[in-house]
Formats: C-alpha cells, sequence, structure tokens
C-alpha cells in the first residue's frame, strides 16, 4: 500500500566547484533539513548547468537520515531535472536497496514544489511492515 507523506525543507548549498565554465558546469554539495512527515537531514552532491537563456539541468544523490512514519533510518535518493521557460521536468527517486534501519524495503517517489522561495515536498511511497 502507498503511502503519502509532506511537508516543508530547507536546503543550503556549499562547496561550489566550476567544473567546465565554457559549458557553466558546477558541482556543489547539498545539505537538506526535511520537517513535517519526514524529520530528517540529508547531504549529498549535486552537478548543474545553468545556459544564459535560463534553461539547464541537475543530477544529484542526496543520503537522508531520519524518521520516516515512527521508523528511524536512512536511505538514498537520486534527482534528475531538465528546465525551460516552458517550465521543469524532475525525477526524485528512492535508489532500489539503498534504505537501511527501520526502513529497510523503502520505495519510493518524491516531488518538490517551490512556492515564495519556500521548498515544500510530497513523498509517495511503500515500506514493508514492521515485523
Amino acid at each position: 500500500m502507498t503511502t503519502h507523506a509532506s511537508g516543508t525543507f530547507e536546503v543550503k548549498f556549499d562547496h561550489e566547484e566550476t567544473v567546465d565554465k565554457a559549458a557553466a558546469i558546477a558541482r556543489m554539495t547539498i545539505h537538506k533539513a526535511y520537517h513535517g512527515d519526514l524529520d530528517a537531514s540529508s547531504q549529498g552532491e549535486m552537478i548543474a548547468t545553468m545556459e544564459p537563456n535560463r534553461s539547464g539541468a541537475y543530477a544529484a544523490i542526496e543520503r537522508v537520515t531520519g524518521r520516516l512514519s515512527g521508523r528511524s533510518g536512512s536511505f538514498v535518493l537520486l534527482h534528475n531535472g531538465t528546465m525551460t521557460s516552458e517550465g521543469q521536468q524532475l525525477s526524485i527517486t528512492v535508489v532500489p536497496g539503498s534504505a537501511k534501519g527501520e526502513l529497510e524495503g523503502l520505495a519510493g517517489k518524491m516531488e518538490i514544489n517551490i512556492v515564495e522561495r519556500k521548498h515544500f515536498y510530497e513523498f509517495d511511497y511503500t515500506l514493508p511492515s514492521a515485523s
């Protein structure tokens, strides 16, 4: 059975490094604090490009550690996204087999929405029954 979790998060970027100035590619470390149904923190790495016309793309991997549905553990999220003047396409999924602790067996997809500079997540997931 699929369960839905939602809430807010803050994100901080640091350790930015330009990989390729001509292609406008940068690498950075990301840190997040999740609040709501997912009470967790995360750290990861992101690589991104932004073109002068505001089109761009990014890929990231982050390890999330905390509590989900009252269960503690960690899991890895894989992000990939593109953006154009018409909108964005974003895919964020739990890496299969990455969940540890009481979250072992977790699978799911996350959506991110940004409204007035505030970040929100919607997370649809499955989790095996507690034994």
